[in-house]
């Protein structure tokens, strides 16, 4: 299909889809525990029903094995998208003597009673990910890397996935043995400190940490979608502490699942939630970790529209602690979507994070927004950067993310490296670059 009628229906295919999914293709060769309290996924719709979004693409040549490949935009961005966005002029008056009222009593919309938003995307705004592909594949050594996602469950059978999930080398699958005497019985691939169990994936709730997973590890030129990491060297650990319809989870239930990944070896932890309720327990957990936290900055509030966090905090992406990357939501224009939060001193870096198509439960693919899918674009690239240069320690991970990072006009004052994630710059970042 050629370029222009692509585009052309993909932006039919905004207007007229509302929950898109797509079947995986055939595989190629080759504290506080009240509610109003509580943690949540930070999507797009956060404390509520998770829901896919809308189409965003990217090159076609970005990885030609991956079928869908062509839709991750913040991976490579060739500026073909078009958001159009149609908002209704006036309210509809229920009045008997309107004559567009249709038999069933509902309005039917007139001429004019319309009016368009036309959002294009810019080429080149995307992490930059296909020249640090092409470094890393080239590195004879790299380092093992296991990263943590503290969230709702993992599919972890899903054929994008199944390779990347970390295996605990001290149990014994399914004999009901503490082997490694952790405390968890038949903690094979992570545990669900949501309900107690190693239930690390309970069903369709579990769209959310899924959906993350993928980003950072899909199998690269294989099923469906490309993942940022090498999932031969990066591992993910599934950790459920979020649950339910609204994806929520308690300080506690987060707390015990970062003393859990730490002691199992994680050196990075995604954690794509939030709260506006301060925990100093979680607080002084992450302070004293030994990872690096990669955490999204929140949607905004109930007007739908992202504020400055340096005044009004969100937990735990406000932290002000080094071994903390708070993550802001940037759209394919290259602006800061509208329900990202942002702070001049709270905030660290933006990524893509609207319209991101990644895994979802089932064999499955789906698009999702939010400052939660720009969280795991940082995770994936700082694993990539920890796993290729060897020659740096994981403190350093922070400071040469945010350095790297593209800077933007639009991004400049609204965060802490007035950048947008660059995997390649960041690979190849030299510390004498500050000088």
């Amino acid at each position: 299909m050629k370029k222009t009628t692509r585009a052309a229906c993909l932006i039919l295919a905004f207007l007229l889809a509302g929950l898109p999914f797509f079947n995986s293709p055939v595989p190629v060769k080759g504290s506080e525990t009240a509610l109003t309290s509580a943690l949540s996924a930070q999507s797009s719709d956060s404390g509520q029903a998770l829901q896919t979004m809308a189409l965003g693409p990217g090159l076609i040549n970005l990885s030609p094995a991956d079928e869908f490949s062509t839709y991750q935009w913040g991976l490579k961005n060739d500026g073909e998208f078009r958001l159009i966005e149609l908002k209704s002029k006036f309210k509809a008056i229920d009045n008997i003597y309107d004559g567009r009222k249709s038999k069933d009593g509902t309005i039917k919309p007139g001429p004019g009673d319309y009016e368009s938003t036309v959002i294009g995307a810019v080429t080149g705004i995307d992490i930059n990910v296909q020249p640090a592909w092409k470094l890393y594949d080239q590195a004879e050594n790299k380092r093992s890397v296991i990263v943590a996602i503290i969230d709702t469950g993992i599919d972890i059978n899903h054929l994008e996935l199944k390779n990347a999930i970390w295996t605990n080398p001290g149990e014994i699958d399914g004999d009901g043995i503490d082997n490694d005497g952790d405390g968890y019985v038949d903690d094979i691939h992570g545990w669900n400190f949501y309900s107690g169990n190693n239930q690390i994936f309970t069903g369709s709730e579990d769209s959310h940490g899924t959906h993350a997973a993928g980003t950072i590890s899909a199998a690269r030129g294989v099923y469906g979608i490309a993942g940022i990491t090498d999932n031969n060297y990066v591992k993910i650990m599934p950790l459920k502490a979020l649950g339910g319809e609204d994806g929520l989870g308690s300080p506690e239930a987060v707390i015990q699942a970062i003393h859990y990944a730490e002691a199992h070896g994680a050196s990075i932890c995604n954690l794509s939630m939030g709260t506006t309720a301060y925990s100093e327990e979680l607080a002084q957990t992450m302070k004293n970790s030994s990872m690096l936290f990669v955490v999204s900055c929140g949607n905004g509030g109930i007007s739908g529209l992202g504020y400055d966090t340096d005044i009004y905090p969100v937990y735990p992406a406000s932290l002000p602690y080094d071994n903390i990357i708070s993550v802001a939501n940037l759209l394919f224009d290259g602006t800061l979507s509208k329900d990202s939060n942002y702070g001049a001193t709270s905030v660290d870096i933006a990524a893509p994070g609207s319209y991101i198509l990644s895994t979802v439960p089932g064999n499955a693919y789906g698009f999702m927004s939010g400052t939660s899918m720009a969280a795991p674009m940082v995770t994936g690239v700082a694993a990539m950067l920890y796993s290729y240069r060897q020659d740096i320690s994981l403190s350093d991970v922070k400071t040469i993310l945010l350095n790297s990072s593209r800077k933007l006009d639009t991004l400049s004052g609204k965060m802490v490296s007035g950048g947008l994630l660059d995997a390649y710059e960041a690979l190849t970042w030299n510390y004498s670059h500050q000088q």
